[in-house]
C-alpha cells in the first residue's frame, strides 16, 4: 500500500475544530493518555495487567477493538454487537497459542459470545484500554481511532473491514484517505483475518513502509512526555 499523500492530508483545516465547532486554542502536545505506552516501566506494567486479567503465559495476545455502527440499534437501547468474526474458526486455527481479547465499543451493550472458554476474553469492562494496548501483540480493528493510539507501539494492526463501502458511503465516512494510508491490510472476511493472524510476518513486511508513514503522520507528537507539556501549559496560563 503506497502511503503517498499523508503530508498533504495534514495540511487540511483541522478536523477537530470542525467536528466540535471549537475555535479556541488547541495544544499540539500528543495524547497524555498514551504516555504509558512509552514509559520506561511499560514492560513491568504490562506484566501486572496480564496477571490482573489472569491471562495464560506464553500465548500471543490478539486485541479486537471494533467501533460501533449507528444502524445496529437494539430495540431497548444501546447498540448491537456485530462481530462478524467466526469465533469457532478462529479458535480452531489460533486457540492453541493465542488468546483473543474482545473490546466492544462503549455504545455496545451486548455480551461477547463464547467468553470464558479460555480463548475468548471479554475485556469490555476493563477500565483502561491503554493497558490492553500494552499487552496486545497485534491489534484487530476496523475504522476505530484505536489505530492511532496503538500505532505508537509499532506492533501489527489488521483491519477487519467487512462493511467498508457501507461504512464509508452511508454511515460516518472518514476524515482522511483511510483505504490508501491504513498501516495494515484491509481484510473483508473472517477467513482472511484468521489466516493473517496465523502468519503475521508477511503482513508486517509488506506494510512496513505504510506503517512508518502512518506513525510519522499521526504519532509524531507522542514521545512519552505529553502530560508534562499539557501540565506546563495549564500552569503557565
Amino acid at each position: 500500500m503506497e502511503p503517498a499523500g499523508l503530508a498533504e492530508q495534514l495540511q487540511a483545516p483541522p478536523s477537530l475544530k470542525r467536528a466540535f465547532r471549537y475555535e479556541g486554542e488547541i495544544l499540539a502536545s500528543g495524547y497524555p493518555r498514551n504516555d504509558v505506552l512509552l514509559a520506561d516501566d511499560r514492560e513491568k506494567h504490562a506484566e501486572q495487567v496480564r496477571r490482573t486479567l489472569g491471562l495464560p503465559e506464553g500465548k500471543k495476545i490478539v486485541l479486537y477493538a471494533p467501533t460501533w455502527r449507528e444502524d445496529r440499534v437494539r430495540h431497548n437501547g444501546g447498540h448491537q454487537l456485530d462481530l462478524r468474526l467466526d469465533l469457532a474458526q478462529a479458535r480452531e486455527a489460533l486457540g492453541e497459542d493465542h488468546v483473543l481479547l474482545i473490546r466492544p465499543h462503549a455504545h455496545v451493550v451486548e455480551p461477547v459470545p463464547g467468553e470464558g472458554d479460555g480463548f475468548v476474553w471479554d475485556v469490555g469492562s476493563y477500565p483502561d484500554i491503554q493497558d490492553l494496548y500494552l499487552i496486545a501483540d497485534v491489534l484487530v480493528t476496523d475504522y476505530s481511532s484505536v489505530m492511532f493510539d496503538y500505532a505508537i507501539t509499532g506492533r501489527p494492526i489488521l483491519f477487519f473491514t467487512y462493511d467498508l463501502e457501507h461504512y464509508r458511503d452511508a454511515l460516518r465516512g472518514f476524515y482522511f484517505d483511510f483505504e490508501n494510508t491504513a498501516p495494515g491490510p484491509l481484510l473483508g472476511t473472517s477467513e482472511e483475518l484468521v489466516r493473517a493472524l496465523r502468519d503475521l510476518a508477511p503482513v508486517v513486511d509488506r506494510y512496513a513502509p505504510a506503517y512508518a508513514a502512518f506513525r510519522e503522520a499521526f504519532c509524531d507528537l507522542d514521545d512519552g512526555s505529553a502530560s508534562v507539556r499539557v501540565v506546563d501549559r495549564m500552569l503557565g496560563m
